[in-house]
């Protein structure tokens, strides 16, 4: 059976905060799977491929959908 938990809003968030969820930490869509983890994972030296082995509830996709748009906020924010 396919996996049918969304891992996108609408507007193509891949991360979202809700105050029902981790007590409204930013998580990745469908997962309770806080971006901070990630950011501390790729920080302590660890690969993307071992965050994924470690979340399997994460997609890839949603990572690499996250890492362009935090590039792209912070671009339009010094710019």
């Amino acid at each position: 059976m396919a996996d049918v938990r969304p891992t996108m809003l609408p507007d193509g968030s891949v991360v979202h905060s809700d105050p029902e969820i981790l007590s409204g930490t930013p998580v990745f869509v469908g997962t309770r799977v806080p971006v901070t983890t990630l950011i501390k994972y790729l920080e302590g030296g660890y690969s993307l491929g071992e965050f994924l082995d470690n979340f399997p509830s994460v997609r890839r996709e949603q990572v690499n959908a996250f890492l362009e748009q935090a590039t792209q906020a912070l671009l339009t924010r010094v710019a």
